[in-house]
């Protein structure tokens, strides 16, 4: 959290000497598994992000590791086989991050989507997972839907069925990739912008960087440039002086938190809004409910893009419907967020609802390999598909091995979760607290709680209803890469879609905490938290 802590010097320094493989663009999802997966196949990578990992689309999603039964109504069976498996090894890769989470589908009298074609659907479900999902799913009589989820309507209501996905904390899972490239030798830097591409002989051979921090810009040198930028694929390739028009349609997804005792659901619930038969879901979040997701044509930039008050009373009306009592208005909303899918041009057909989920890598004029499309749960196949390119680019057809696929995640070599929860509880002493831990940091919940043995005051919750603590923004800087309040209050932690001031009041008290332990001058203070104030209006103020 000063203008160049040691890491961040020490990264520049590296990205200005070394002469790298592979430069990845972009420190999303894909970005970050992009650079773990090569830097354990031996390869030297660079990756650089402008903001900070999952800044953009990353940390703004339903947090589902999902099959996609919903693209079944439309074809993609190959897609849904592929989230299927990836979704299976991410939750033996990252157990911690990635859990199993039931769905109940309710089916009402008149429903788009009949009980006998939910069945079917299910069924073809189950078999692209190879019957190896966490359970396969189950027919529901009337009663059996009012047992698992009594806060449902019982008017009209026929049956339904159960299934199994799993959720996920988004942000965390970026960053636990980028964590993991970095562990396997990668050179990680977020808060560095990429200004230019330079070129030799008609190709990018690397791009000029300038830390956000210092305003020092540094020359990388690459052999392969991979573009993993998302929404923002087309700007970049402006940089390369592309002409292929659009590569990305821009698809906004909306979601919206509200108090779950006002909803009442106790697991995650699949519904048919009635306003347009649009598939969506309710989800548990800890002591929040996430409705979502809408799917419109984006308007503006990803840089501008937020909820409008009519696409967040579109998923308070069909949360309504089907959860009478919740009665929900614009006063429940906690928070309302929207990202960007970078669904790829040239795979779109119809509206965004309909377009592929599937990924595309295309080279640029000046070999540039540039990825589009693909949704959070394939991001490791993506990013297995973009480094064996990027090898055939290199003359490197035969990189052995397939470490990506079978090494686990930071923090996740875990006995158990709840074994590591029991774990925590019991030097901790307070359960909710214990939970966030090991479901954030997993086997390596010790590090970021170690401070506390000394400072007993880190033990304090930075909200009293919320269970974060005062040890984890000084974790975040020491451990994690953060370097904005905006980087612990938004992605570090939830702390910004869990409060109705948006992580206002918990922002003032860490850079209260960041003053005393970095040595902030009041200037100082008040501009960190004039950067925050300016972030948490772009990312959840409502249109």
């Amino acid at each position: 959290m000063s203008p160049s802590p040691p890491w961040r010097a020490a990264a520049l320094d590296a990205l200005e000497r070394e002469r790298f493989d592979i430069l990845v663009i972009g420190g999303g999802i894909v970005g970050c598994g992009v650079a773990r997966d090569a830097a354990l196949r031996g390869l030297r990578v660079a990756l650089v992000e402008k903001d900070d990992f999952a800044s953009g689309t990353s940390s703004r999603t339903s947090r589902l590791v999902h099959g996609g039964v919903r693209y079944l109504e439309h074809g993609h069976l190959h897609l849904v086989f592929e989230s299927s498996r990836e979704r299976r090894r991410l939750l033996r890769l990252a157990p911690h991050l990635v859990r199993p989470l039931p769905f109940t589908w309710p089916v009402y009298e008149g429903a788009r989507v009949a009980e006998w074609k939910l069945l079917a659907g299910l069924t073809l479900y189950d078999a692209l997972a190879l019957f190896r999902n966490v359970g396969n799913h189950r027919k529901l009589t009337r009663e059996a839907v009012l047992a698992r989820e009594p806060g449902l309507s019982p008017e009209g209501l026929l049956g339904g069925a159960t299934y199994w996905d799993a959720s996920t904390d988004d942000s965390r899972l970026t960053l636990a990739n980028a964590l993991g490239a970095a562990a396997a030798g990668a050179t990680v830097l977020n808060h560095a912008a990429v200004t230019a591409l330079t070129r030799a002989a008609g190709r990018a051979t690397g791009a000029m960087v300038r830390d956000d921090g210092t305003g020092r810009e540094v020359t990388v040198h690459a052999r392969v440039i991979v573009s993993a930028v998302g929404p923002w694929t087309d700007a970049l390739e402006a940089l390369e002086g592309g002409t292929r028009g659009h590569a990305v349609l821009g698809s906004a997804g909306v979601h919206v938190a509200v108090p779950r005792d006002r909803v009442g659901n106790r697991d995650a619930v699949t519904l048919v809004a009635p306003q347009d038969g649009r598939v969506m879901f309710v989800l548990p979040a800890a002591t929040h409910t996430i409705i979502g997701t809408t799917e419109t044509a984006a308007r503006g930039g990803p840089d501008e893009v937020r909820a409008t008050r009519e696409e967040v009373r579109y998923l308070l009306e069909a949360c309504n419907a089907n959860f009478p009592a919740a009665r929900l208005g614009d006063e429940d909303v906690v928070a309302a967020w929207s990202g960007i899918r970078p669904l790829a041009a040239t795979l779109a057909e119809g509206d965004a609802g309909s377009a592929s989920r599937e990924h595309t890598i295309a080279t640029g004029p000046l070999g540039m390999l540039v990825v589009t499309g693909g949704k959070l749960t394939t991001y490791r196949a993506m990013a297995e598909d973009v480094v064996d390119r990027a090898c055939e680019a290199l003359g490197e057809h035969e990189r052995p091995g397939r470490p990506h696929r079978e090494v686990l995640l930071p923090g996740g070599a875990m006995r158990s979760l709840s074994a590591t929860e029991h774990e925590a509880a019991a030097a901790v002493g307070d359960a909710a607290v214990a939970r966030r831990l090991a479901g954030a940091y997993g086997c390596d919940w010790r590090d970021a709680w170690r401070p506390t043995r000394d400072d007993p005051a880190l033990r304090e919750r930075i909200d009293p209803a919320l269970p974060y603590t005062m040890t984890e923004p000084l974790h975040a800087i020491a451990r994690e890469r953060a370097v904005t309040l905006g980087d612990i209050v938004i992605r570090r932690t939830h702390l910004a879609f869990e409060t109705r001031d948006h992580g206002a009041a918990a922002a003032r008290r860490i850079a209260t905490l960041l003053a005393a332990r970095l040595g902030w001058d009041a200037r100082r203070q008040r501009d960190e938290l004039a950067r925050y104030e300016r972030e948490a209006e772009r990312v959840f103020s409502v249109d």
